[in-house]
């Protein structure tokens, strides 16, 4: 692929919509850095145990402010693919944002056959999730995550592999003139 401009690509979606391995993917594909700033990173620059850092973040939101404030940042210096759930909200550089939507059924079903588990739990623990990260977006940035209409690309991942998803987006820069084949 050829960038005719330094592109950024902005990649939100839910837990179990294969945020992560669509970004990853994209980013070797197109070439380009993925930017993939969590808390896990935070915690080794702070030299403190990742449980440690999502305990310590319950109480004090400049964890979470500082891991999206970061990421943009990253973003923001060099052509990227930045995949997070907050990405197409707070990259607004973002020359595509996309946002990958499943069922609540698929994502629970994604979640147990990669991590395994009880059904059910999954189900349950991804809903506690999905109202607790509503709930934290909104305090925290004003953000809406269940409003998503804005993003320039939506795509039902119920039914497509990673390959298939990487390979609509491809099309779509291709449409916009950003990429083309070398």
């Amino acid at each position: 692929m050829k960038l005719n401009k330094e592109i950024r690509i902005a990649i939100s979606g839910k837990s179990g919509c294969g945020n992560t391995t669509v970004s990853g993917l994209l980013s070797k594909t197109l070439g380009v850095t993925l930017i993939n700033y969590t808390f896990r990173q935070l915690a080794a620059e702070k030299g403190m145990t990742l449980p440690e850092v999502i305990e310590a973040a319950k109480n004090d939101d400049s964890y979470d402010k500082y891991v999206d404030k970061h990421q943009v940042e990253l973003a923001l210096a060099e052509p990227c693919v930045l995949g997070s759930r907050l990405a197409v909200w707070m990259l607004k550089e973002a020359d595509l944002k996309v946002y990958l939507y499943a069922s609540d059924e698929t994502r629970a079903n994604r979640v147990f056959n990669r991590e395994g588990g009880d059904l059910q739990q999954i189900k349950d623990f991804t809903a506690m999730r999905d109202r607790e990260d509503t709930r934290r977006y909104k305090e925290f940035y004003g953000i809406d995550n269940n409003d998503y209409a804005f993003c320039d690309l939506i795509i039902d991942v119920n039914e497509k592999t990673p390959e298939e998803i990487v390979e609509i987006i491809i099309n779509e820069l291709k449409n916009r003139k950003y990429i083309e084949e070398k």
